[in-house]
């Protein structure tokens, strides 16, 4: 609409600060829900805890692109509204995937019942009949007005982080962001090489300041004399140690605690088993992928494999990039041979200038070179996806950027299929399949890697970049942030070895199924 009055411009920049009104009474709603309970509430993915009320209304703007119509900020405060009430306990909460589908509900009830039926299905309990308004007995209905019947939070688990770089310190900011009373998971120490003795403060400085992340969204408070980080109000021990095994944790008040070792320095069971004759340490989460019999986990692929195994990978970020994908594309097409090419940015085991690297090719200046080098992601993939043994090959080309990647998947699939047919089962997937954590999906004639940066799925399909001709062969192209979206998977990997992942609203569509029956 382009204003052409007085009048119409008026009306616009009214409907602007009536929008801005709503987003501002959803921010106290969004932050109440994430201390009480560890809510965590997105609107198709975009974070909201700790976001303005421009961002807010930002992130419902973005919606156009993906639903038919603008979910509004409108429906979204009452939705809210409605969960300051329920007593989720812990939960991930899209509120835009539940405006759409309340939109979409078949039986017409009240948007509270609605709510409580997605909440019983996300927890794993049949919903109540729905014969009407009238006729609903759930528990939370029982419980009469203002909070539901209160959701008992699991015991906080402690999490170390062994080693703090790139990816150490993208952990420490994930659970420090998940931080609350409520939070099933506490970040409790790090261990690292002392360096020197101004260590901890120059550390500190890296945690809250970073050249490509920016800056850590609270305060820092460095405690020199106790060897402790106080940061958002969670007190974080440092810990000097140049082996696993010589670590006391208990010493510091730590007791069955994953290890999260992010130093990729070990990679087999042995290696990692040092981690658990430590004192107070009961599990070990590797952040890249390990050899032997570990199990890889690529989350939403094969994240049962985590069960009660004490040492797990997390595989690497092209894995969880591209399997997620593979998985989509295989169960409805059938892949029978494929090619990943990536396109990946420069790593700290590069080189700055040429020099010697025990490995081919990487002696020489990252800054400057096109570099090419081998990669495990195919034989990874295969590890989660086992129907695709032998089927695919993959290389990599490292470039002279910071962050961000891209997957090049050249595929011959079982039969033929078309670009809007392949396009359109990804979009869907990242909107309402089992995967829709880990697919991401965009359409834009001007995205390149920086619009990828802090990306929260593990992979995002470029639509337009898609080529399929309705033959078998379909090329993908999939970006991917090798930080922020692989520590995302990671996190996930780790909540599921706390045996306390959280709810995640709206249900799943298997879930959804026990809807239609009743």
């Amino acid at each position: 609409m382009t204003p052409t009055s007085a009048s119409e411009r008026l009306a616009l920049q009214r409907a602007w600060a009536d929008q801005l009104a709503a987003a501002e009474a959803m921010v106290p709603l969004i932050g109440r829900l994430h201390r009480r309970d560890d809510v965590v509430t997105s609107v198709h993915g975009n974070p909201l805890v700790g976001q303005s009320p421009v961002v807010v209304l930002k992130a419902h703007r973005a919606t156009r692109r993906i639903d038919d119509a603008e979910v509004g900020v409108d429906e979204t405060l009452a939705i809210l509204t409605e969960l300051d009430t329920l007593g989720l306990g812990s939960a991930s909460v899209d509120l835009a995937e539940l405006a759409v589908r309340f939109r979409e509900d078949p039986i017409g009830t009240t948007l509270r019942d609605f709510l409580e039926d997605e909440l019983f299905l996300a927890r794993g309990t049949e919903p109540t009949h729905r014969t009407g308004p009238a006729h609903r007995t759930g528990p939370a209905h029982r419980s009469g007005p203002g909070r539901g019947t209160a959701v008992p939070h699991p015991v906080p688990r402690d999490v170390v982080l062994y080693g703090f770089g790139r990816i150490g310190r993208m952990m420490a900011r994930i659970l420090l962001e998940r931080a609350s009373e409520h939070a099933p998971l506490t970040l409790r120490a790090v261990v690292v090489k002392r360096r020197g003795p101004d260590d901890l403060r120059k550390r500190a400085s890296l945690l809250r300041r970073d050249s490509i992340h920016g800056p850590f969204a609270g305060s820092i408070t460095v405690d020199p004399e106790h060897d402790t980080l106080l940061a958002n109000g969670t007190s974080i021990q440092f810990i000097s140690a140049d082996c696993p095994s010589e670590v006391d944790y208990r010493a510091y008040g730590i007791d069955d605690a994953i290890i999260v070792d992010t130093t990729g320095r070990w990679r087999d069971a042995d290696g990692l088993a040092q981690h658990l004759l430590a004192p107070g340490a009961s599990r070990v989460l590797l952040t890249a992928p390990g050899r032997g019999d570990l199990p890889n986990v690529v989350h939403g692929i094969n994240h049962d494999a985590v069960a009660d195994a004490p040492i797990v990978s997390a595989a690497s970020c092209r894995t969880n990039a591209i399997v997620p994908v593979l998985r989509a594309v295989s169960d409805r097409f059938g892949v029978s041979h494929g090619h990943v090419e990536t396109v990946h940015s420069a790593t700290n085991d590069q080189n700055l200038v040429d020099n010697y690297h025990p490995a081919e090719r990487r002696g020489r200046a990252a800054p400057l070179n096109l570099v090419i080098t081998a990669t495990g992601a195919a034989r990874a993939a295969e590890k989660a996806l086992p129907e695709l043994r032998g089927r695919l090959t993959g290389n990599a080309v490292r470039v002279p950027t910071p962050n961000v990647s891209l997957a090049i998947l050249h595929l011959t699939l079982d039969r033929p299929t078309s670009r809007d047919e392949v396009n359109e089962l990804l979009r869907r997937a990242s909107l309402t399949s089992p995967l829709r954590r880990q697919i991401d999906y965009v359409e834009s004639p001007e995205i390149v890697s920086t619009d990828i940066l802090g990306s929260r799925r593990a992979g995002v399909v470029d639509g337009l970049a898609t080529i399929a001709d309705g033959s078998e062969h379909v090329v993908l192209y999939v970006w991917y942030d090798n930080e922020s979206g692989y520590s995302r998977q990671v996190f996930r990997v780790l909540q599921e070895m706390t045996g306390g992942r959280a709810a995640s609203l709206p249900a799943s569509v298997e879930a959804l199924a026990l809807r239609s029956l009743h």
